[in-house]
This record gives C-alpha cells, structure tokens and sequence, in this order.
C-alpha cells in the first residue's frame, strides 16, 4: 500500500551561547579488540560548536513519520537543518508543501522536481505550479537515541 505522509516537524533553535558542553575524550573508543588505554585525554565538546555551521540559520526539526527510514531518518530523529545550503539533486530536505512540513530527498529532472521517500511503502511526490511550495532547508546530520 502506497500512502502520503506528511510530517508535523517540531522546530528547536541551537543555543549556542554557552561554551560548556559534555565530557569528551579524544582517545576513541574501540570498535574491534580493546586496546589499553594509558592516557585519557578529557576535554568539552559542545555538539551545537560540531554540527552548526551557520547559528543565524540552523534549526533542529524531530523527524515524526517512517517515509525517510532508508535514508536512515527514523521516527522521533532528531534533524540538524541548515538554511543556509543551497537545494540540489539528491540533497534530503525539510520542505513546506501545501501547509505542512516533510522532510524527503530532492530529485531534480528534466520534467520537474520531485519530492522522493525513502521508504517503498510511500510514493514519491510531484512539484506541480499548482503546489504552495517551499524548500526550507537541508539536512546536514541526525542524532539518534539508541
């Protein structure tokens, strides 16, 4: 069954005006076989210093919806939005369409732009002039509870 989804994003705004931030320890933590660790390098890290480039237009979205899980963006994700980055093919986005938010990956061709899911149970979506449409901003990371 192919259905549309649309996504109700809820909007956060970084605080970047502290300089604090978690524990950080620049060792690395092993994947594979441990390896002894004699120094363990502390430090703060501050994931807004990270992942926002652009304070003045970067906003956190939570992902609420399935349409994007092969894309890796699962429901209650939370989104990393840049508004400063230009929209182009293949880029995901956090689009307004007709009233609502939803996020989707942008496929550019020759006989329009298309809003694609990632996720085969939805179907792709069709820009047309008679679309309220806008591109608001592209996703540049997510942070996921595991």
């Amino acid at each position: 069954m192919l259905v549309r989804e649309n996504l109700s994003l809820t909007f956060f705004t970084p605080d970047l005006s502290q300089n604090s931030g978690a524990i950080y320890f620049e060792t690395g933590i092993s994947a594979g076989f441990p390896s002894p660790a004699d120094d363990f390098k502390q430090e703060r890290l501050s994931l807004d210093g990270i992942l926002v480039k652009n304070k003045l237009a970067t906003f956190y979205a939570r992902v609420s919806g399935q349409s994007m899980i092969g894309a890796g963006l699962d429901d209650n994700d939370l989104l990393v939005i840049d508004r400063s980055l230009e929209p182009a093919h293949n880029k995901i986005a956090v689009c307004f369409l007709d009233g609502e938010f939803t996020v989707k990956r942008l496929k550019v061709q020759a006989d329009g732009v298309w809003l694609q899911p990632e996720n085969p149970n939805y179907k792709p979506i069709k820009i047309t002039e008679e679309n309220n449409f806008v591109i608001w901003g592209i996703v540049t990371n997510v942070i996921k509870k595991v």
